[in-house]
């Protein structure tokens, strides 16, 4: 296995290998490189306790694959972790990361830890959903964070959850303008939350909201 060059040694490289999206993936695939990092190391420990003993996760926008390695080290080795994102198909709004580096990304994770194992869904959120059947019991809203979008996969993936599961909202205490309103809108003090669902966390930019037990 590779080791992961300093970033000290990272950042001396010439700006036009630095951020060659093609060296950039080279790298993400063969391991010299981490993947970029989009949150804080507050809200990545949060999503580590919110992860510890779940049996079934959902992450929606994997990027690089920063916090699917995240939920990766937390998860029981039998949970089952389903990965959703596009990798750039039908997506203009973000910079598209490599499918073939993120999945062999989370494929050394996977082999490291011994699980847990791991559901590939290379679509977009509403289209996974579509074909969903299976109670999950963590959910973590981190794709398209316009507001619409974000409120589709609320309303998509909520009704998947099981009592006592959670929705994690990433970006939605000031970091990004959709998610944060669409936390205010559900859970605000005038909206007062779905029936059945409350505010159970919160940490930086994330919003944790679980189901009841008896709900």
């Amino acid at each position: 296995m590779a080791r992961v060059i300093p970033k000290l040694v990272r950042r001396s490289v010439p700006d036009r290998l630095r951020h060659s999206p093609r060296m950039r993936a080279l790298a993400l695939r063969v391991g010299p490189i981490p993947p970029r990092t989009m949150h804080s190391p507050a809200e990545s420990a949060l999503l580590r306790e919110l992860a510890e003993g779940r049996r079934r996760a959902v992450e929606i926008g994997v990027y690089e694959g920063a916090s699917a390695l995240v939920l990766l080290g937390a998860l029981p080795t039998d949970a089952e972790l389903h990965l959703i994102e596009p990798f750039g198909k039908g997506m203009d709004w973000w910079e598209p990361a490599d499918e073939r580096a993120v999945k062999a990304l989370v494929r050394r994770a996977v082999r490291r830890g011994g699980g847990p194992s791991v559901r590939w869904h290379v679509t977009t959120s509403e289209a996974a959903a579509g074909d969903w059947h299976l109670g999950v019991d963590l959910v973590f809203i981190d794709g398209d964070h316009s507001e619409a979008a974000c409120r589709l996969d609320w309303e998509l993936w909520h009704r998947f959850v099981e009592p006592g599961g959670i929705v994690v909202f990433h970006d939605a205490r000031g970091g990004d303008p959709g998610p944060t309103a669409v936390v205010e809108r559900l859970f605000g003090e005038a909206a007062g939350g779905p029936p059945g669902w409350s505010i159970v966390d919160e940490r930086d930019t994330i919003v944790a909201v679980g189901r009841d037990e008896l709900a």
